[in-house]
């Protein structure tokens, strides 16, 4: 049987697994492991076949590991990255280990055990979108380019302090990453994108709207054509877009579903 490894057993995560596991071995992975139980059971209990394994993102090995064990489980057809710290949950250096080296990681272990055929998927966010443009063209080919290993050795990453700022700049690293694996990737037959969400109601998503920059979110909601919040679903359907046949010939680029937020903002900044 195929396989459809979703990291991250958030409220994205178990909504991307649920869409895309439908005849398909789901391998769900977390380093937490009583969300991974929790969401893996309910999963199992709507008839899905979900294999739960451990996986620390910030660890190279772990990451192998796991795309190892889930290649040995049949063809990994699709293999979307949701894991990830935001500014209202962790510290500068974490959101860097986690949020800019885990995709790393996950573009170099699952680049090498991808079928042919196969699509990957990274959630990136917009406030990657939002930091294009900020950043010099050489950071952002360092941030592109730079060898896993040593990417936290950047020189600039040291002066960051802010884990709002640094959120941002992982993310847009997310998506200049996945540009430049998509080389890689198409060399076994693949592809691989990047999706960057709005603001989605996930446990992480409504905790970031009780923070600090709580009020600076509901303004750019309010500012969105759509004015509304996203939903784990709304994520789930433009993975499965971009993992399915429909996107054959989409790879290496990005995919911006925040309901409009990005434009409106644009459109007030102009």
């Amino acid at each position: 049987m195929n396989v459809h490894v979703v990291i991250g057993a958030g409220g994205m995560g178990e909504a991307i697994a649920r869409r895309g596991g439908t005849d398909r071995t789901i391998v769900l992975a977390d380093i937490n492991q009583d969300l991974l139980a929790a969401a893996t059971d309910t999963l199992a209990g709507e008839g899905l076949t979900v294999e739960r394994l451990h996986v620390d993102v910030t660890d190279a090995e772990s990451m192998h590991a796991l795309a190892e064990q889930a290649a040995n489980l049949g063809p990994v057809v699709s293999a979307v990255h949701t894991a990830g710290l935001s500014p209202a949950q962790a510290s500068t250096d974490a959101i860097l280990r986690v949020d800019l080296v885990g995709v790393a990681h996950f573009l170099d272990a699952f680049g090498q055990v991808i079928a042919g055929g196969g699509a990957g998927v990274v959630i990136a966010s917009m406030a990657g979108t939002m930091s294009a443009g900020r950043l010099p063209d050489t950071l952002e080919s360092q941030l592109a380019t730079t060898p896993t290993s040593a990417l936290l050795n950047l020189p600039f990453l040291a002066t960051i302090t802010d884990p709002g700022t640094a959120y941002g700049i992982a993310k847009r690293a997310n998506q200049l990453r996945v540009q430049a694996a998509a080389l890689a990737w198409g060399t076994r037959g693949a592809r691989v994108n990047s999706v960057s969400p709005g603001v989605i109601s996930t446990p992480m998503g409504l905790q970031e709207l009780a923070g600090e920059s709580g009020a600076q979110m509901r303004a750019m909601i309010d500012a969105a054509p759509t004015r509304r919040i996203g939903t784990p679903d709304d994520i789930a359907a433009a993975v499965a877009f971009l993992t399915g046949p429909d996107a054959s010939y989409i790879t290496g680029t990005d995919l911006l579903v925040d309901g409009g937020a990005v434009a409106g903002v644009r459109a007030h900044m102009h």
